[in-house]
């Protein structure tokens, strides 16, 4: 039996463990808390080998290799320090369960284990790798602070260990407890404080940005569909897929969503996928450390954690980079990510709304966009009819329009009259709402002598179809409404019939007649044209 061991320099047990705790507290980071106790132990008190386990959740029960032992999979300990002759925290003893092995009895409640005879102690298995590093003592204590279990704390040495020194590791396991809480309380307060900077600077964001509908304006069968499908889905947590044009007001949709949920008082949570550079998709979705990367000059949260409990609205979800598809799945998946240069794995509770104006049934078979996120997202899909397709709302939403416009730009003089409203009823809207919007504003400032001029030329990119001989000569006269409808419907049929029925692509009749092919799609179903069989 090997005798005991001095402590270095002749210090006695109490101030060796009183340098350790004064390096322990010195720092308020948890990971460095924890590293200065298992290294103090090792090169200050001479143990072989010391370990710190704190109470986590149960994560890892499948490939746990004492989960029959598990008596409550919802918590276990987790390996979270390791110095000595082991410092690795992925091995087998990397979780165990309260009530396993001496670790796990010492956390449940069996109380400090303390032992100068491991190698004859059936307390203490593994009598093989005992032998095998000449291990001769063994003391564990459980870590707690005002009756909370934090963790396990248990150190192997060479040497025997003295009474004094027993009694002074029970202290210095109740210091090292109030430590841990310590750094843990910061950790929790600093994460805190960062994600409120980052909301304030996403409010902040938001509030530049002009949110102009207060609510979902219009009374049309189509708008009451959609109305009907978000008070449907609002009380679940499932995902949504919102579909529609560019300018149908996608975004309002998320919004009424989010109010209507259970997730209300926690944030609703924007990114536009197709503004952000490819390179930078990581960070902006999981946040990073600060010096993860050149720029990286402090830590920063990103939109999943600030959504944490809330809702994450992702527009434009068709742009996000194949590369980032896979780890977007596993956070909508499993719930949890790690930040760029952190190896810590974090949890967030999401609800993920999607928007897009492509077709990802497309994109999936072209092989842009993964099949198994796309399932993921699609669980509840609203699409949203473009105007041209819910003509009855133009005057309600035109009104309101003006009035946000008026008010802005100080003009309450200005009416919409009839002339008005038949006009803008009148026009195709490729753009939808936001053209609408644009239109009714420009002839705010433009207006003269209170009279509302509209400009409803073509959007730039979309020249107009050009004048039939026919409508050439008859430019100086008024062409009745249904005439207008018939030209169109056999023009757009001819152009049909010319490009075999295609409407995308090279060639195709969208090509033919210098229109979007979504734009051209929507006309052809609102005119029931068919291919002929």
């Amino acid at each position: 039996m090997t005798a005991p061991q001095p402590v270095p320099g002749n210090l006695t047990p109490r101030d060796v463990f009183q340098r350790i705790a004064h390096q322990m507290v010195s720092s308020l980071d948890l990971g460095d808390v924890l590293t200065t106790i298992t290294e103090g132990l090792v090169e200050e008190l001479d143990a072989a080998f010391a370990r710190i386990w704190l109470i986590g959740p149960g994560d890892l029960c499948e490939s746990c290799f004492k989960v029959d032992d598990c008596e409550d999979r919802r918590r276990c300990l987790h390996l979270e320090a390791s110095a000595g002759l082991h410092t690795t925290l992925n091995g087998e003893y990397r979780r165990v369960p309260l009530g396993a092995l001496k670790i796990g009895r010492i956390a449940q409640g069996a109380g400090p284990v303390m032992s100068n005879d491991i190698a004859n102690d059936p307390r203490l298995p593994n009598k093989d790798w005992i032998a095998q590093h000449q291990l001769c003592s063994f003391a564990g204590y459980p870590l707690r602070f005002r009756g909370e279990l934090l963790g396990v704390v248990a150190m192997f040495s060479r040497h025997r260990l003295t009474d004094e020194q027993f009694s002074h590791l029970q202290i210095f396991a109740d210091d090292a407890a109030v430590a841990i809480k310590n750094a843990r309380l910061f950790g929790e307060l600093r994460d805190l404080k960062q994600r409120l900077e980052a909301e304030n600077v996403y409010l902040q964001e938001e509030i530049k940005s002009e949110h102009n509908f207060e609510d979902i304006i219009g009374q049309s069968a189509a708008i009451r569909d959609v109305l009907q499908a978000i008070t449907t889905v609002a009380p679940t947590n499932a995902n949504v897929l919102i579909l529609g044009e560019t300018g149908v007001g996608k975004e309002l949709i998320a919004r009424a969503i989010h109010a209507r949920s259970d997730r209300a008082a926690m944030p609703l949570i924007k990114v536009n996928c197709a503004s952000i550079p490819r390179e930078l998709f990581e960070s902006e979705f999981f946040g990073h450390v600060r010096g993860a990367f050149t720029g990286a000059i402090k830590d920063r949260s990103g939109r999943f954690q600030l959504a944490d409990r809330g809702t994450l609205f992702l527009d434009e979800v068709g742009e996000i980079p194949p590369d980032m598809q896979g780890k977007l799945l596993r956070v909508l998946q499993e719930g949890e990510f790690e930040r760029i240069g952190e190896e810590r794995t974090r949890k967030v509770d999401v609800r993920v709304i999607a928007a897009t104006n492509r077709d990802l049934g497309q994109e999936v078979e072209a092989g842009r966009f993964r099949r198994d996120l796309y399932y993921r997202l699609n669980v509840f899909p609203i699409e949203v009819p473009p105007l041209r397709q819910r003509v009855e709302d133009i005057p309600l939403l035109a009104a309101h329009c003006l009035e946000l416009a008026r008010r802005r730009l100080n003009r309450a003089d200005l009416e919409l009259s009839q002339a008005n409203v038949q006009d803008l009823r009148a026009y195709d809207w490729p753009g939808n709402v936001r053209e609408l919007q644009n239109v009714i504003e420009r002839a705010v400032i433009t207006a003269r002598h209170d009279k509302l001029q509209f400009d409803l030329s073509p959007p730039v990119g979309e020249p107009a179809a050009p004048l039939t001989r026919d409508a050439a000569q008859s430019v100086t006269g008024v062409i009745p409404d249904a005439e207008l409808r018939r030209r169109e419907r056999d023009n757009i049929l001819a152009a049909l019939r010319k490009a075999d029925w295609r409407i995308y692509g090279s060639g195709g009749a969208a090509e033919l007649l210098g229109v979007k092919p979504t734009t051209l799609a929507s006309r052809v179903k609102k005119l029931g044209l068919k291919r002929p069989n």
